[in-house]
């Protein structure tokens, strides 16, 4: 059996470059909020206009394409600030995972999250936000400890559920102004997505195994 060095391995808790790949993403998750902020200035300034046609509107065709615009939107500033933090958290542990995974789950999550709402919304309503896509990013960190197995995995499971596990609330319907469709079907999304997407293991031999062939690295 070979071994193989792991100060470089940015997937393995204490190592260098684990701190380094969790550094580079709370950076880029920080950059994005500052552009959220730039189009909900500009949105404001067009008065909504922006919501009202980027927006998700259930049951319309016309209201499809929020499906993919909807989560750069945001209903007010106050709006936008709630988001913010546990966007900028939870959008870092899972991007630290790595970029490509990253990229690839949020799209699923946007998917999900969007025809879910798209398809089980009010035809009266249009649905704006990131929540379902941070509803998405808990429900990736929630279930990748369970499926990577990997101790670092389980403890971000365990700081998540703690900090967050109460806003699960948020899938019920008990606030008809919240689209607590978005927020289902974006846990439901990264559920899918951790899955989909879950890391390689190696094996004995220094091999990789994955019991899925849409795993990336």
């Amino acid at each position: 059996m070979t071994l193989h060095p792991s100060n470089g391995d940015p997937y393995r808790f204490g190592t260098e470059a684990f701190y380094a790949a969790l550094g580079r993403a709370f950076v880029a998750m920080c950059a994005v909020v500052p552009f959220l902020f730039l189009i909900e200035a500009v949105d404001q300034g067009l008065a909504f206009g922006l919501d009202a046609t980027a927006g998700i509107i259930p049951h319309r065709i016309d209201g499809l394409d929020g499906v993919f615009f909807s989560p750069f939107l945001h209903h007010g500033f106050d709006h936008l600030y709630s988001n913010s933090i546990p966007l900028i958290l939870l959008g870092t542990f899972v991007l630290a995972a790595g970029a490509r995974r990253f990229l690839w789950s949020t799209l699923i999550i946007i998917l999900v999250s969007g025809l879910g709402v798209w398809f089980t919304g009010s035809p009266n309503s249009v649905v704006v936000g990131a929540s379902g896509v941070i509803f998405g990013y808990l429900g990736i960190l929630l279930t990748r400890g369970i499926v990577e197995r990997s101790w670092w995995n389980f403890a971000v499971f365990l700081l998540v559920g703690l900090l967050y596990g109460w806003q699960l609330v948020g899938i019920l319907p008990t606030d008809e102004r919240i689209s607590w469709q978005g927020h289902l079907f974006g846990l439901l999304g990264g559920v899918v997505a951790a899955i989909l997407f879950r890391r390689r293991r190696p094996t004995v031999d220094g091999s990789d195994y994955s019991g899925s062939p849409l795993s990336l690295p």
